[in-house]
């Protein structure tokens, strides 16, 4: 007779347990039963656990030789109802009966990776969530430092991170004691320095050489420089005497660089991997993955969002039917409002249907998981070296910026659709690549080419305001309106409205006039020459 065909989750795991290998089993070590012994429940939870892994993204043929035999082993071995099964206790047993059959190192290792599988199952399934958070041990990192600084860092920490995302917690905190203590330890340690009024101006200054010497950047040098000065004034606020010198020091000169983005050719070489490769994915495995892939560019590009934006992102706070979604706790702990596209509203979509199930209401979940911090910027670089760019997820919230500017948006638009603070903040992908100065400068260039030709000859007189020109020109004048603007952000939009009439005054050179038409200029309508002769 033909074997019998193992359809499902159980069935699998009693035919595993017929043909286990337990010659080298010791009589009097435990057995598993099979699963006519166990409660049915537990035979239930059998079958939504490989759902719930098949549903995160394991494949089928690892679900059935190894998930599902070391979860079949915690049960048969117990035999209790699985709400009473003990997590720190139940479980270990099965890992024995691996390792008393003559499991070799490679495979025990293997089936206890299973067992912490198991173990996130049944805490998902009784509703705890697991909190990965380790706490932050400073004491290995401070030997040698004086006592008072530590104590002071510490309450410092404590004010500054009640400003951090819980998310984004532990990252902060090993962030802020190794931008901290890079400079302190140098005026401890190269310095003498015991005690605050030991600091000198010159010692930040070998600080700088030091760092320089290195090799470190300046950018690098300047954030030390920077956290020594929040430091500082953290201690003056508790009474400490802080000399104005030590306030006053500037950082390094650097250069004031532009944005980095991606053309318009890049991203369509990075949309079109992404989609090729969702469309080549028949596994569902690799289709899930694709299928996040693709969804997580949409959010970053069209969109807008920061990577740690797309990775909190929650169910209640997608509003789909309304095309637009809310930014909780963003930088600086700000919310708003961004916008979705007919494409990532698609893309989204077509994630969610495979999404799986997870412990949260994260949107995004991988292996059954909230998204770790290097997941989406490990995709985004293996993408990007598929087409030959560099790309992370901060370049394609450049690019959206960059985008809607040449596309004529208001700039107070984009800066709170990016979530600025400060306009000058978004004023700044004007200077990184502006359409309109570029047309305008080509403009202008033939025009000056054309004078060079025609030296001597009659200049075009400019003839009326177009239409388009005239929207654009209310458009900044609205802007210039906005209460508020610093005296930077004014002279930005004022060299723009100066720019947009000088490329519409150039323009007018390759219009035909009236004076070629008629022999003598007929003045345009309402123009000053017009006016000025009526009311003489």
């Amino acid at each position: 007779m033909p074997p019998h065909r193992v359809d499902t989750y159980p069935e699998r795991y009693d035919q595993a347990l017929h043909y286990a290998r337990d010659q080298r089993l010791p009589p009097e070590a435990p057995r598993p039963h099979p699963t006519q012994d166990w409660p049915p429940e537990n035979v239930a939870l059998l079958v939504r656990y490989g759902e719930w892994l098949a549903g995160g993204g394991a494949s089928e043929t690892v679900i059935r030789t190894i998930y599902i035999p070391m979860a079949g082993h915690v049960l048969g071995l117990s035999l209790k109802p699985h709400p009473q099964l003990d997590l720190e206790t139940d479980l270990p047993p099965a890992l024995d009966y691996v390792k008393a059959k003559g499991a070799g190192p490679d495979w025990t290792d293997v089936s206890r990776n299973s067992l912490l599988k198991f173990r996130r199952f049944l805490r998902h399934a009784r509703g705890q969530v697991e909190v990965n958070f380790k706490p932050y041990d400073v004491a290995p990192h401070t030997q040698g430092l004086p006592a008072w600084l530590v104590a002071e860092l510490i309450r410092y920490q404590h004010l500054m991170q009640r400003n951090w995302r819980a998310a984004r917690l532990e990252e902060n905190i090993r962030r802020f004691w190794s931008g901290h203590l890079r400079l302190w330890r140098f005026l401890v340690e190269q310095c003498s320095v015991q005690e605050l009024a030991d600091v000198r101006r010159r010692q930040l200054f070998d600080y700088q050489d030091y760092r320089l010497g290195l090799g470190k950047s300046v950018s690098t040098i300047n954030a030390d420089l920077r956290y020594f000065h929040s430091f500082l004034g953290f201690l003056q606020e508790e009474g400490y005497a802080i000399p104005q010198a030590l306030l006053r020091l500037h950082g390094l000169k650097q250069p004031d660089s532009l944005p980095r983005y991606l053309t318009d050719e890049q991203v369509r070489l990075l949309r079109d991997d992404l989609e090729g490769r969702l469309a080549r994915a028949f596994h569902p495995s690799r289709r899930r993955d694709a299928l996040l892939d693709r969804a997580a560019f949409y959010l970053l590009w069209q969109s807008g969002l920061r990577k740690g934006e797309v990775e909190e992102l929650r169910f209640e706070d997608l509003d789909l039917p309304n095309r637009k979604l809310s930014v909780r706790n963003g930088k600086g702990l700000k919310d708003r409002t961004v916008y979705l596209t007919d494409t990532t509203i698609r893309a989204l979509s077509a994630y969610l249907v495979g999404r799986g199930m997870g412990p949260t209401d994260h949107v995004f979940l991988y292996r059954n998981q909230p998204l770790g911090k290097d997941l989406i910027h490990s995709r985004l670089k293996a993408a990007g070296e598929r087409i030959g760019v560099k790309v992370y997820a901060h370049r394609l919230r450049h690019t959206t910026a960059t985008q809607l500017l040449n596309a004529g948006c208001p700039v107070t638009s984009i800066q709170k659709f990016l979530g600025h603070k400060r306009l000058n903040t978004t004023m700044v992908y004007a200077r990184a690549h502006d359409q309109t100065v570029e047309a305008d400068y080509f403009t202008a260039m033939q025009r000056v080419e054309k004078r060079l030709e025609l030296v001597g000859e009659k200049e075009t007189p400019v003839g009326p305001v177009m239409d388009d020109v005239r929207g654009h020109l209310l458009a900044l004048a609205e802007q210039l309106a906005v209460p508020g603007l610093s005296e930077a952000s004014r002279l930005a939009l004022v060299a723009l409205l100066l720019d947009l009439l000088n490329a519409h005054q150039a323009a007018q050179v390759d219009m035909p006039s009236a004076e070629h038409a008629s022999g003598e200029w007929i003045p345009p309508p309402h123009s000053p020459a017009l006016v000025g002769s009526e009311a003489a």
